[in-house]
């Protein structure tokens, strides 16, 4: 909501800064000074040095990195396919007009409650049903890093899926209707005109599941192997070791490799809005 008055900006000004400081600046500004302190005694750290970053951006963890970015873009990359497959197949059904309208719509609304359950319940029990699941014939990923990328992939895929089809439904069906009425077969209308139009969305929808899956621990930690180490996992051992600070500068590490990939993404997003 728009404010006018100048007392009214003023007031909006002080509650952010109160509000916004507090709960989300000074947390993340303490993780940054702590990646960088010596001894942290009194009120502030001291005894400032930049080893923990050396530690932080070389061997293992440099490897766990890597690690993390390969999940996250494979992870990103399935479930926005899936997403906006079921997305497209649930806005189809239920705008059906025919005699079978109904079934049409509880089938939509059937792939709306399929796609949000893994987000319904914790990550934990999602890690645990995809280990169950694939540590038995017919297909045996648990040991591999295949399974981590696909446990990733189901926690993710809701908000590509509920991403896409708030975007379906703002779209104007009358660009679809025009391309329709010119000839064009459906497969063409939705390469051609849909999907590029979609565009934005679709790029808003990736950065969102890429962040969600770099940040993955709890389903993470029952699944990965020991050759396929994500950066979470290793942040989580360096702070129960102790390793706190070295933690921190990891920490660092993971937010600002996730906002570089977030800004490249923002300005793809940017560029496909003024197509």
């Amino acid at each position: 909501m728009l404010v006018h008055s100048r007392k009214g900006k003023w007031a909006t000004w002080t509650a952010f800064f109160v509000l916004f400081l507090p709960l989300f600046a000074l947390p993340l500004l303490v993780i940054v000074a702590a990646s960088f302190a010596g001894h942290w005694s009194g009120a502030f750290p001291s005894g400032f040095t930049g080893e923990h970053y050396s530690a932080a951006t070389r061997g293992e963890s440099l490897q766990a990195l890597t690690t993390s970015l390969l999940t996250a873009l494979g992870a990103s990359l399935i479930a926005l396919a899936a997403g906006t497959w079921a997305a497209l197949a649930a806005a189809r059904l239920k705008q059906r007009g025919d005699g079978t309208t109904r079934l049409s719509r509880l089938c939509g609304r059937t792939l709306d409650t399929l796609f949000m359950l893994p987000v319904a319940v914790p990550s934990v029990v999602v890690g645990l049903a995809v280990l169950v699941a694939f540590s038995k014939p017919p297909m045996i990923l648990n040991g591999t890093s295949t399974i981590v990328v696909l446990a990733h992939a189901i926690l993710v895929t809701a908000f590509a899926y509920q991403s896409v089809s708030a975007a379906i439904l703002r779209l104007d069906p009358a660009y679809e209707q025009a391309a329709a009425s010119l000839g064009a077969r459906p497969a063409y209308v939705l390469w051609r005109v849909k999907l590029p139009l979609l565009l934005p969305s679709l790029t808003a929808a990736a950065g969102l599941c890429f962040a969600l899956s770099m940040g993955e621990l709890s389903a993470t930690m029952m699944l990965y192997p020991p050759d396929w180490t994500p950066l979470p996992v290793r942040i989580y051992a360096a702070t129960d070791r102790g390793a706190t600070f070295t933690g921190a500068a990891l920490a660092v590490v993971l937010m600002a490799a996730t906002l570089l990939v977030l800004f490249a993404v923002s300005r793809i997003r940017t560029k496909a809005s003024y197509r």
